[in-house]
């Protein structure tokens, strides 16, 4: 493909305003560790939500929902559908929650809810592990797609890919810190969405493909629309929906899509002005992200099948791509190599930017948790906020050394994305549940985190090599239902082996988060005088339900209008007004600061 004056020209002026954008964030940046990584707490909901949406618009989604869509069509996306659920339980539950501890990261949280040397290590811990080892593993996919799409769309080679990718992207993150990335998002977040929908408009009209109806009758796409998997093939049924929305969305723990709430999401809210922009936030978060965006891809996705219907396809038309970086997730950008001048800039532009974005956020947030949960509690505890933003500067540029090295190494994102879930199987109603349940303690989570790696490193790389266990491919599944039910089970039995944390710690927990009272009633009954919090748990609840049905609803909706059924749009399209109805009356009951 042919990239034109016009096309550098685009891609140009993206970097020029994205750096400037860092330049004129990092004066009030720098001034104290927590402006450079919260903003000040005094961020509105519009800039938080579109934030979140920017940072998930990662280059390597489009690339993962291509490999779905080509290997199991597009109820194949159910994988990551399903994480409605706990985005819709972070939103009404959890976000006014997260913003009343007031913590700087949710690492802190642990010292808040737990006591003594086992919430340190665990602090400490997983500082490491998920601001240096799990990030740097989430940075490298983002790498992967970029690599993948310098290779395609501009011949580069692994190494020139990760080298302009991250320049810009480290030199912003490090200036402007938290607020130069928000600010930065919200720019490129038009930039993404514009270049996503401009680009499945212009496939469609490629000669191949002729038509939106075209593609839908075409024999390799007919039998990929369904909405829902197979309800009479089990090997399909079972991985594609039933586990997604039975166990997954609980019981796993990924980044963006924590039970309960964490990682950037918690900072994010974290950095809201009161509970009901934290709310405002990530409710917007969860509407854009699962109902605006995934057509667009879609529609390329199942494009690419008429255009590269092998992967020996996509091979062929691209010798330079190394063979151990050649599979399905490749045919989102071998189809935008058709697209012509000017557009063709506006979605290189558009892709950098999903790269950037997710970079910042989670260089930023990996930064943060060596910075305020390692370097100053236990390494330097009386460090100036010069110092604390110097080391958040130097750590910014070592995680994405690290994530470039990495990134070099993996073959495609659906794999590294199994893996992740894998390694936090069984975790994730710890975190659903520590706010409500005064038993959990640090031990908890200490052997949670350390059985669910166990068990990953068991099925990921031990039983392969040696066959402990007979899964068959097609039941690949069984692997993450294995891995909930020990970690489960063994943290289960962890927390009622071990002492449950002090009553001071735990009353000053719960008078400063306020939950809602039944879960730490047989604490409270022992102290007459403490108030108890009646909460609105089942009114909660019940929003979190209508919003995952107005959110499907929307999603189905537009899916309706392209497969040409107004009947289904409409009904859907019913359905998605009346839950929004039914969340707008209740807002008020909410109770929010």
């Amino acid at each position: 493909m042919t990239i034109s004056w016009i096309d550098w020209t685009i891609i140009g002026v993206f970097f020029l305003v994205s750096m400037l954008i860092g330049v004129f964030a990092s004066k009030q940046a720098g001034s104290s560790a927590k402006e450079f990584f919260l903003s000040g707490r005094n961020m509105p909901w519009w800039l938080l939500g579109v934030s979140m949406v920017a940072t998930t618009f990662s280059a390597d989604t489009p690339n993962l929902v291509t490999d779905i869509v080509r290997k199991g069509g597009v109820s194949g996306n159910w994988v990551w559908w399903a994480f409605l659920l706990t985005g819709m339980l972070t939103v009404f539950v959890y976000a006014k929650l997260w913003r009343r501890s007031e913590v700087t990261t949710d690492l802190e949280f642990y010292e808040l809810r737990y006591g003594g040397k086992p919430a340190a290590f665990l602090r400490a811990f997983r500082a490491l592990y998920l601001g240096v080892f799990f990030n740097v593993v989430i940075m490298a996919t983002v790498s992967l797609a970029a690599i993948k799409i310098g290779g395609v769309m501009l011949g580069l080679s692994p190494i020139e890919t990760l080298l302009l990718a991250s320049v810009v992207t480290v030199i912003y993150s490090s200036l402007g810190g938290l607020k130069g990335v928000l600010l930065t998002d919200f720019f490129q977040f038009f930039i993404a969405m514009i270049g996503s929908v401009g680009a499945a408009i212009y496939v469609l009209d490629m000669p191949e493909i002729g038509s939106l109806n075209n593609l839908l009758t075409h024999p390799n796409v007919a039998d990929k629309l369904d909405f829902f998997p197979d309800f009479n093939d089990w090997n399909l049924l079972i991985p594609l929906l039933i586990m997604p929305l039975a166990i997954q969305w609980w019981a796993t723990w990924y980044p963006g899509a924590e039970p309960g709430g964490g990682g950037y999401i918690a900072q994010r809210m974290l950095s809201a002005k009161d509970e009901k922009n934290a709310i405002g936030a990530t409710l917007f978060f969860n509407i854009a992200h699962y109902a605006m965006r995934p057509w667009p891809w879609i529609i390329v996705a199942l494009s690419s099948l008429i255009i590269f219907p092998q992967i020996s396809d996509l091979g062929a038309a691209f010798p330079n791509i190394p063979a151990d970086k050649l599979g399905d997730d490749l045919a989102y950008s071998a189809m935008l190599t058709f697209l012509p001048t000017g557009l063709i800039g506006i979605v290189l532009a558009s892709l950098i930017a999903a790269v950037m974005s997710t970079l910042s956020t989670h260089l930023n947030w990996g930064s943060s948790y060596v910075v305020n949960d390692f370097y100053l509690r236990f390494i330097k505890p009386n460090a100036s906020d010069k110092e604390l933003v110097a080391v958040g500067r130097i750590s910014t540029v070592l995680l994405m050394v690290l994530a470039a090295v990495l990134a070099l190494a993996l073959s495609n994102a659906l794999e590294a994305f199994n893996i992740l879930l894998q390694i936090g199987a069984g975790t994730g109603l710890i975190f659903i549940l520590r706010w409500f349940w005064w038993r959990i303690n640090a031990y908890t989570e200490i052997w949670a985190m350390f059985i669910s790696f166990a068990v990953a490193i068991f099925f990921e790389s031990i039983n392969p090599r040696l066959g402990f266990i007979d899964i068959p491919a097609e039941q690949s599944y069984l692997k993450l239902l294995y891995g909930v039910g020990i970690t489960t089970i063994g943290w289960v039995l962890v927390t009622f082996l071990t002492k449950p944390e002090k009553d001071e710690i735990l009353l000053s927990f719960y008078r400063k988060v306020r939950p809602a009272a039944f879960g730490w009633k047989k604490l409270l009954d022992r102290y007459p005088k403490e108030q108890q919090e009646q909460g609105q748990l089942p009114m909660e609840i019940g929003l979190m339900l209508v919003g995952t049905v107005m959110v499907y609803a929307a999603l189905f909706a537009v899916g309706f209008v392209l497969y040409g059924n107004f009947v289904g749009a409409l009904i859907a399209g019913v359905v998605s007004l009346a839950g929004g109805f039914i969340i707008v009356r209740n807002w008020d009951r909410m109770k929010l600061s």
